[in-house]
């Protein structure tokens, strides 16, 4: 096997002048990308900053709290009870879904559905490749999709729940569209090109 000779020559494509010579005379150094942004660490630097932008703050709030009064309500009565009543503004978010909601659905469903999405988070593989769902292989996640659909449609429906019900069937019918022997083909294509978490 002969040795392959390496010539160099002057050109600017990399494809057809694959050899690149550097000559570097002297002292002289190639020229490098460098940052001349100072760096600063984080400890003691940034850490010391916050500490003391969170005692200042403390002082502030506790000087206005020794000057004026907190706006409180007097105490409680239940021959007079305010209209409307409100929750401690940690229940606020159940108490606007009571708002809208009836009473099962606010205090029982919606909050075990979140629950229980949080729950199932670590145990859903993800779409790492981020192809669609028409793809690959497809009918075992849309069969689990259209369960899922169906349980959550069917509760939501019982409660009357039509709000979170019409966009959650509308989401389904758009991710149903590209099986379905009907529709436009351009709309189809685009989104059988959405990827979702693998089941």
């Amino acid at each position: 096997m002969t040795p392959r000779e390496f010539v160099p020559s002057v050109g600017r494509n990399a494809r057809e002048v694959p050899v690149r010579l550097l000559v570097v005379q002297g002292e002289a150094r190639p020229a490098v990308d460098v940052a001349d942004e100072p760096m600063v660490m984080t400890f003691p630097h940034l850490v010391v900053r916050e500490l003391v932008a969170f005692v200042a703050l403390s002082l502030a709030l506790v000087l206005l709290s020794l000057v004026f009064d907190a706006p409180l309500e007097g105490i409680a009565d239940p021959l007079h009870t305010p209209n409307p009543a409100k929750a401690p503004w940690y229940f606020l978010g159940l108490q606007e879904l009571l708002h809208y909601f009836p009473p099962v659905v606010a205090g029982v469903l919606l909050p075990a559905l979140a629950v229980i999405g949080i729950v199932v988070i670590p145990y859903v593989r993800l779409n790492i490749e981020i192809a669609g769902l028409y793809e690959r292989p497809w009918k075992r996640t849309l069969a689990v999709l259209t369960v899922l659909a169906g349980a959550v449609g069917t509760m939501l429906a019982a409660y009357h729940v039509w709000p979170v019900l019409v966009p959650t069937l509308v989401l389904y019918g758009l991710m149903l569209m590209p099986a379905l022997p009907f529709g436009p083909p351009r709309l189809k294509r685009a989104l059988a090109r959405v990827p979702v978490p693998r089941d």
